[in-house]
């Protein structure tokens, strides 16, 4: 799967540069898919136009069969090196700026900031008993880095999600028993009540602040 992978990314890089298309067939939409899997396994390392230039280097010497400029195996330690400390600075840059974050989304009109710093957003009030932390709950969701970039969604999967709230981050845990079902609400997670310094894979940073949108459709014991 990765020598396809780095096959095709070279192809893209060898080729002349243009505006391509949205991706129609299956075909391309896989095309496609290549591209975004390699990109979040590249993100770790945070690299500049300067650095991704050494990279592509790399693929297209080893592509065309080219002896190596370094011999990768005795890099090998160097590589996840390299990945954590980036992964590092980004996550210590990430934590620095949480409190800030959620300060400011404090500010808006109706929002209420508890002690563990999630910041509450009601955008639409419900009716009925707030789960507790032990219920069933139906949800529809969008989550979003505070950039806007979105790393998850039950609305695109098109159906609601339903889970124990005392599964799942306590920023939810929380957040879902000041909810009332019907009720719709913004939930803003500094890292301590999220996914912390470990992130979540390759989509979520560590240290990332996160920002859902909740609808609470149901809540059963």
């Amino acid at each position: 799967m990765h020598r396809i992978i780095i096959a095709a990314l070279i192809t893209t890089l060898t080729v002349p540069a243009f505006a391509a298309d949205e991706p129609k067939t299956e075909e391309e939409k896989t095309l496609y898919a290549i591209g975004v899997v390699m990109a979040r396994q590249l993100s770790a390392f945070s690299l500049t136009s300067t650095e991704f230039e050494f990279v592509k280097q790399g693929l297209m010497d080893a592509m065309a069969g080219k002896k190596p400029v370094v011999e990768p195996d005795a890099y090998n330690s160097k590589v996840q090196e390299l990945a954590n400390v980036r992964r590092k600075a980004q996550g210590d840059k990430l934590a620095a700026a949480a409190k800030e974050l959620t300060d400011a989304a404090a500010k808006e009109k109706g929002a209420i900031k508890t002690d563990s710093g999630l910041v509450y957003l009601s955008l639409k009030d419900g009716s009925g008993p707030a789960p507790v932390a032990t219920d069933k709950v139906k949800v529809h969701y969008r989550g979003t880095l505070v950039d806007g970039k979105e790393f998850d969604s039950s609305h695109k999967r098109g159906q609601p999600a339903e889970f124990p709230l005392n599964g799942v981050i306590k920023c939810w845990t929380e957040g879902l028993q000041l909810m009332k079902p019907g009720g719709k609400a913004k939930l803003v997670c500094p890292p301590a009540i999220a996914y912390g310094e470990r992130g979540a894979g390759s989509i979520i940073p560590a240290n990332a602040t996160l920002v859902f949108e909740v609808e609470l459709l149901e809540a059963k014991k």
